[in-house]
């Protein structure tokens, strides 16, 4: 019994010897490739037949594959913006104004990156918006001037120190009087560094009693926090 499609079976296999794919032969005439595989199985095409059909593979390929990236990037775009808003909507129900507010906030992020070993406030970051955190809430909240802060920076061996010292200078809106100290990391010699790295900064104001109030508030907000979850 022969399919609703033979009527289309010669014009099938003209097509498929002008180079068209299974996919394209489908498409055009809307016939199975199922069918037209049983059609073809017996359909010799010629080696610049075989050239083209091999280069319009690799032609869909790279435009199935530019898609793939498109569709991954909106995606991505998507969950980003979502968890853009999900935090704005966190945020509005916060007073950042509320200096304990900032105060827990830094703490918390002190007990995470700043310096406990030394008896003094120090927090390093290769991040300028976390150091420029750290700095507004100690000037703020603990009136420490710039007089009273020093910073160190920790480059790799192609980094240029003065091109660095003025980067981080203007970032953080200090002088560079303050920037007292480089340390190259000589294992990185021979090694090329991205553009968008400016090495770590090390920023220190030598309060100790600041250090102390930091560690101290963070830890008690975790272990109450924890309290208060474990009671309900």
């Amino acid at each position: 019994m022969k399919s609703k499609w033979y009527g289309l079976k010669e014009k099938a296999i003209k097509l498929r010897k002008s180079g068209l794919s299974l996919g394209k032969v489908e498409r055009r005439l809307g016939v199975p490739k199922s069918t037209l595989s049983s059609w073809f199985k017996n359909v010799e095409l010629s080696t610049k037949q075989k050239e083209k059909l091999n280069n319009d593979w690799k032609n869909a390929l790279v435009k199935a594959r530019v898609k793939a990236v498109l569709w991954h990037n909106a995606q991505k775009e998507k969950r980003l913006l979502e968890a853009k808003n999900s935090a704005l909507k966190t945020l509005e129900k916060i007073n950042i104004k509320n200096q304990s507010i900032l105060e827990l906030a830094l703490a918390m992020l002190y007990l995470g990156e700043g310096s406990k070993i030394n008896t003094e406030t120090a927090l390093g970051s290769s991040n300028p918006l976390i150091l420029k955190f750290f700095l507004k809430i100690i000037k703020d909240i603990y009136k420490i001037g710039n007089n009273k802060i020093k910073c160190e920076l920790g480059l790799r061996a192609d980094q240029n120190p003065q091109k660095m010292k003025i980067f981080w200078a203007k970032s953080l809106k200090l002088p560079i009087k303050n920037f007292y100290r480089i340390n190259v990391d000589k294992r990185t010699i021979g090694f090329k560094t991205y553009p968008y790295y400016k090495g770590v900064c090390h920023v220190r104001c030598g309060n100790s009693a600041v250090q102390r109030k930091l560690i101290y508030l963070a830890n008690l907000f975790c272990n109450k926090s924890i309290e208060n979850i474990q009671g309900n």
